[in-house]
């Protein structure tokens, strides 16, 4: 009896263990406009232990990870994003973070086409 205890605790263990995925992909929208957004956004992922890979596309908003969920969540990097001044669907940048990033980063009032103000600062 002992020993089909014992069987049974480890096939609960060994499949809590498998409930967890090492490499999971995920995919989200973060809020942003530029290049400089880019490095900031990938560099706050990427800075949350067990973010594996992150890359952010500029016209599509769209923030591409690979991560551990056994070491983070999707909230503990939204969190590391939003402390860097960018907002996602679920989690806000304090007004103070998003006042921190550069002007030509902040997306809240502006409803300009990016590529023409890039343009403009460039000339």
């Amino acid at each position: 009896m002992k020993n089909r205890i014992l069987v049974l605790v480890i096939m609960l263990v060994s499949m809590a263990g498998i409930a967890q995925d090492k490499n999971k992909k995920m995919t989200f929208e973060v809020n942003g406009k530029c290049e400089m957004c880019k490095m900031r956004i990938e560099k706050a992922a990427l800075g949350v232990s067990g973010v594996k890979y992150a890359t952010w596309s500029i016209p599509t908003h769209q923030l591409s990870l690979v991560m551990d969920e056994r070491k983070t969540n999707s909230m503990e990097i939204k969190s590391a994003i939003a402390a860097v001044g960018h907002d996602t669907k679920e989690l806000k940048a304090t007004e103070e973070a998003y006042m921190s990033v550069h002007p030509c980063c902040k997306y809240r009032e502006d409803n300009t086409d990016d590529g023409l103000i890039h343009k403009k600062e460039n000339q």
